[in-house]
């Protein structure tokens, strides 16, 4: 049976990704629904919920049926009757059209009664069986107020089996068209079978995601389990394998602060910390980095990873959809069912074709059947019918963002949704933030320097280091955490304030003040700089950080802080160019430290002095950002950490790397997780990709049938020609789409 969180759907009407698409936006819609997957050929709806509380499968159902298609809840014990009748109706289709073209085309019998009846007998059976998805599908969107694809098909091959029968049972005589009545019918359905083929395709990457956590674990059992609200890292002391037992358990059943025992060659089956052992562990398919990752006792271990040559006790953080591998699926999931802006203008055009197309047909049956007859009246009309059909002109978007989320998600980087896409692809600024995105966000105390001042008794008996340290390592801001590194001691504080962007203050016992930051905020706090100077030229222009460091508004210390650059920044910002004009994009760089240490940066990596602005603040970068886009530039911001969130979610596209905080990932639009930038012109340069290739799908959907409609009124092309043209295009434009897997830089 299904799991608590997981409900399986057989969904009865579909006949193509179009309908696919349909039914998982409507699902999708649905508060508590998780992701969705279907499967056109199976006719079945995988429902993954955010949780079993969270399960509403009376809304789902509801929801699927006023979209026009029949869904009901089935155990999850595969059921391949569906998908096998599905096939054994397409090989009858194909095998009758087959006998039928055999005789009219090589034995020239088609004007032989005997054979024009027995033609009668077999498309009549086509049309009963193979031709019965596309009657139903037809129907129940007529019964929702819609009309799509099937309706043509419905049509088409109606109005050439109809006038067949006609004139079969009139006595009428002349050419039938009961093979180009099953013909119209199997080739469609062969096509939409290649097409579901070839979609798998594109959905490769969120499959193989998908197979990574292994089913079961070896949890390790003792006599004295660890206990959640009692451990503790650094008072763990291994048991021995005497004391412990292996336990083979699904991994559904695994629970935070379970110990796991990874072997060499195991997946890791969820998120935790190592307790014991040494090993490297391969992260290629979560982070795109290629080198193995070694790991050690507190290292982090995701669920996918592979331990590769080790024995490794893990401690279980995160299970089930708390895992980092669950939030990258949804976000690949998110980002393969999203709708991009660019789509709307398909989706209008598809929902008011039919009405004209069928215009289209019934003018062009009159003036035929004026002219010529009935017969070549209502072969004209069918031919109209099928060659229409705008499925290829739904797919032409989401194929593309399908192709293209799996393509992100090889890469190492996750793109939210097709709105993303689409923004990504417009890009013309990007602007980096400094700490943690171009340099490696590591600073190091280099270099310090104390200041003699009067101190009260009290305060003496404090060191310098134990002061300063105790009050940065309240703060999460990098470079607080380098400061907190120069001393173990913690010393108790109250009142504890973080002004971003500035600084932090605590209080002391006995209400001393302490007072750590740039020294621009200390000046503006009043503090007397003036013995900082040359201790701070110095540093600065190496493109260090200087920290002051004050107690009851008086400097006692100040503290040069380097980082350095990311290996990769420099090749990423040469990849990205500096000039628009020349189809890159303006490189802006923009940081909260002081001006020389900025610029000082910048002249390493050649971004030019015009587009250096330093020392500010959070709110301003979201403020500089909106500066850019009135200008009428499209910006894209780099950054790494809560100060970034108001920038990010200002910029037309955010991008937050690897070590970025959930706040700014939350406001990213797309996230890196790998930590080197080399992904960001990548990223840029895979979205302007997908959006080119839409736009080719587009044209080519609309050529297609701007093309198609006219020859067929005109006579030129026969019903069965159109419905394998029909078929063809929609490959077309789903080969185009996965071109995109194989895209690079």
């Amino acid at each position: 049976m299904s799991s608590p969180t997981t409900t399986e759907l057989r969904v009865s009407g579909m006949t193509c990704n179009n309908c696919a698409r349909k039914v998982t936006e409507a699902a999708q819609k649905i508060p508590g629904v998780h992701s969705v997957s279907v499967s056109v050929a199976a006719e079945r709806a995988s429902i993954r919920w955010i949780s079993a509380e969270a399960k509403n499968l009376a809304a789902v159902l509801a929801a699927i049926s006023q979209a026009g298609f029949a869904a009901k809840a089935m155990p999850a014990v595969a059921d391949g009757s569906k998908q096998s009748r599905w096939q054994w109706n397409l090989i009858l289709g194909l095998a009758v059209t087959a006998l039928l073209m055999i005789g009219e085309w090589i034995f020239h019998l088609a004007m032989a009664p005997w054979f024009q009846w027995l033609a009668f007998a077999l498309a009549g059976v086509v049309q009963v069986f193979c031709g019965a998805q596309f009657y139903r599908g037809a129907w129940r969107q007529i019964k929702v107020g819609q009309s799509n694809m099937d309706a043509l098909v419905a049509l088409g091959s109606s109005t050439a089996f109809g006038y067949s029968v006609w004139a079969l049972l009139s006595g009428h005589g002349g050419h039938v068209y009961f093979m180009e009545a099953a013909a119209i019918i199997s080739l469609i359905s062969f096509g939409h079978w290649l097409e579901a083929r070839v979609s798998d395709q594109a959905s490769g990457a969120l499959k193989s995601l998908l197979n990574l956590a292994p089913p079961t674990a070896r949890r390790i059992q003792s006599a004295s389990p660890v206990q959640p609200e009692s451990f503790d890292l650094r008072s763990f002391r291994p048991v021995t394998v005497a004391e412990t037992k292996e336990v083979e358990v699904p991994v559904s059943e695994l629970k935070i602060s379970d110990r796991i025992a990874l072997r060499p060659g195991d997946r890791v089956p969820v998120d935790g910390l190592v307790l014991e052992g040494e090993s490297a562990v391969d992260e290629a398919m979560l982070t795109g980095e290629s080198i193995p990752a070694d790991k050690k006792s507190g290292s982090k271990l995701f669920a996918g990873t592979v331990n590769l040559n080790g024995r490794l006790v893990l401690r279980v953080t995160a299970t089930g959809e708390s895992t980092a591998l669950a939030h990258i699926i949804a976000a690949v999931q998110r980002a393969q069912t999203s709708r991009a802006n660019i789509q709307r203008l398909g989706d209008r055009i598809s929902n008011v074709f039919v009405p004209i197309v069928v215009a289209i047909a019934l003018a062009a049956g009159i003036f035929w059947f004026v002219h010529s007859g009935a017969e070549k009246a209502f072969v004209i009309a069918a031919g109209i019918l099928i060659v229409a059909c705008p499925c290829a002109m739904g797919l032409a978007t989401p194929a593309a963002i399908m192709a293209s989320a799996n393509a992100a998600a090889r890469r190492g980087f996750l793109i939210r949704d097709g709105i993303a896409l689409e923004k990504a692809g417009k890009i013309t600024s990007v602007i980096f933030d400094k700490t943690g995105t171009l340099t490696e966000g590591r600073p190091k105390v280099v270099a310090n320097k104390t200041f003699p001042i009067q101190m009260s008794a009290e305060l003496k008996s404090y060191k310098i280091e134990e002061l300063a340290s105790s009050l940065s390592s309240l703060s999460s801001h990098p470079l607080s955490k380098s400061v907190a590194e120069i001393s173990t001691m913690r010393l108790p504080l109250t009142g504890f304030n973080e002004l971003s962007g500035r600084g932090v203050v605590a209080m002391l016992e006995a209400g001393h003040l302490l007072q750590l930051g740039s020294l621009r905020w200390l000046l503006e706090e009043k503090v007397e700089l003036e013995a900082t100077t040359t201790f701070a030229d110095e540093w600065m222009t190496k493109g260090a950080s200087v920290l002051g460091f004050a107690v009851d508004n008086r400097l006692v210390a100040v503290f040069a802080l380097q980082d350095t650059l990311k290996p990769t920044t420099a090749k990423a910002l040469e990849h990205l160019g500096y000039d628009y004009l020349t189809d890159g994009y303006r490189i802006y760089l923009l940081s909260g430290d002081s001006s020389r240490t900025v610029h000082a940066i910048a002249a390493k990596l050649d971004i030019p002095h015009s587009r250096v602005f330093a020392e500010v603040r959070p709110e301003q970068k979201a403020e500089f950002v909106k500066r850019l886009q009135a200008r009428g530039e499209r910006v894209a911001f780099v950054g790494d950490g809560i100060n970034d969130a108001p920038a990010l979610t200002q910029a037309d596209l955010g991008i937050a790397v690897s070590r970025a905080s959930d706040i700014a990932r939350e406001a990213a639009d797309v996230i890196l997780l790998k930590s080197e930038i080399e992904a960001v012109p990548e990223a840029l340069g895979l979205a302007r990709a997908t959006l080119r290739t839409i736009k080719q799908n587009l044209f080519w959907a609309f050529f297609y049938n701007a093309l198609g409609v006219p020859l067929a009124a005109m006579g030129f092309i026969s019903p069965v020609f159109c419905a394998a043209a029909m078929g063809v295009s929609d490959l077309i434009v789903i080969g185009n789409a996965l071109r995109l897997l194989r895209w690079k830089p």
